[in-house]
């Protein structure tokens, strides 16, 4: 098809869309201006564009002189896309228009029953009911919605879709949650990537890592791990194995996630706990017993109660010893910390960075996730935007006349 009319139109509309999503509403004049096409290639393509409803005519120019020109805009909702974040304790779905603004986000529990099979019926059932209440209330059908991108913690082999490694709470259901099972669930097109992936690029796009050359996304919650991104473009290795620091060995050959996930950080808190016991120090230890959530032992720590500040300035030491590997080896001009307790950057930033300005050899900027627990929901709508461009692009080629 190269060279043919065809494909230069093609190529003319392409160039149009990109136009009017970079700069807004413009005159067919100005289009022809900034584009270097004719007026006459211009008119043609947008008349191809708005009987496909993918640009509008909105209102005139404010023209100086003479006539008013008619304005033509991108429509931003002549499709849809969604992100949808399978975590480990809930589910976020995100809906958003083709401008990648968020229109609706919602979040749910994640509910188990016993058996591994039933749980994985049951959750399908579960997110497609999500998304179908969700498309109901805000008068949409699925013929609207062009692509769902989802994230889940853990490993998805690029090409095939297939996970190769989950989660503990969700270990079970790597077949159930595959590109290929959600495809079969979800009447449109589905891209599936590891959370932290999305979460990293969420932030790039729309977040504290906008326009960063060289940062990574360290997210500490359930579990732990990292989306490294080098000149807007995620890293994701061999077997999609970028990034997984849950398999580094810190102190001891103890995995970084058995030390740094909520879990590790409780037993942390418990061996402070019972070591202050025996020692009969009078400090309020009694009392932070009964933290029995990371969540609640940084509300202690803000109090400025003195046992839950210890643990947590030794759990940031154990932090910043992951932090040194990964800025040895990558030296990244910035880490974003996000998750359930990486995202408690108040109470964990200012320990991290006096060490690292004490201890390390390359020294970067240290900032929490300004998307929060959004972060990964916005990645995966922004991977959905961007398949659903392409496909658009294609779908073009394909039926022109």
């Amino acid at each position: 098809m190269a060279g043919t009319p065809q494909y230069i139109r093609n190529l003319n509309e392409n160039l149009i869309m990109d136009a009017l999503i970079a700069t807004g509403a413009m005159s067919r004049a100005d289009i022809s201006r900034q584009t270097g096409l004719s007026k006459p290639t211009v008119s043609s393509a947008i008349e191809h564009l708005i009987e496909r409803n993918l640009v509008l005519e909105t209102g005139r120019a404010d023209n100086a002189q003479g006539r008013k020109a008619t304005l033509i805009r991108f429509n931003e909702t002549a499709y849809y896309v969604c992100g949808i974040d399978i975590g480990a304790t809930r589910i976020r779905i995100a809906l958003s228009d083709l401008n990648g603004e968020i229109m609706d986000y919602r979040t749910y529990p994640m509910l188990f029953v016993q058996s591994a099979d039933r749980v994985g019926t049951t959750l399908l059932d579960v997110l497609r009911s999500h998304m179908d209440e969700l498309l109901t209330e805000n008068q949409l059908n699925w013929e609207q919605i062009q692509c769902v991108g989802f994230g889940i913690p853990g490993v998805v082999v690029p090409g095939s879709g297939d996970i190769d490694r989950i989660v503990a709470p969700l270990e079970g259901l790597e077949k159930l949650l595959s590109l290929e099972s959600l495809s079969g669930v979800f009447s449109c097109e589905v891209i599936l990537e590891n959370d932290v992936n999305l979460a990293a690029l969420g932030e790039y796009r729309r977040g504290a890592a906008a326009d960063s050359n060289l940062f990574v996304f360290f997210s500490i919650g359930t579990g732990t791990g990292a989306g490294i991104m080098v000149n807007g473009q995620l890293l994701r290795g061999m077997g999609g194995l970028t990034g997984e620091l849950a398999e580094m060995l810190l102190e001891e050959g103890r995995r970084l996630e058995d030390i740094l996930s909520a879990d590790g950080l409780m037993e942390l808190a418990k061996r402070q706990w019972d070591a202050s016991l025996l020692e009969d120090i009078d400090s309020g230890i009694e009392d932070l017993r009964e933290q029995q959530t990371p969540e609640k032992l940084f509300e202690a720590a803000r109090r400025g109660e003195t046992q839950a500040v210890h643990i947590l300035k030794q759990y940031s030491q154990m932090i910043a010893s992951a932090l040194r590997h990964i800025c040895v080896v990558l030296a990244p001009h910035l880490i974003v910390l996000g998750g359930g307790i990486g995202g408690n950057g108040d109470v964990l930033l200012p320990h991290l960075r006096q060490i690292v300005s004490e201890q390390f050899p390359a020294q970067p900027e240290l900032i929490c996730s300004e998307l929060g627990e959004r972060a990964v929901v916005t990645g995966a709508v922004q991977v959905a935007l961007q398949q659903t461009m392409w496909s658009l692009q294609q779908e073009a080629a394909l039926n022109i006349n």
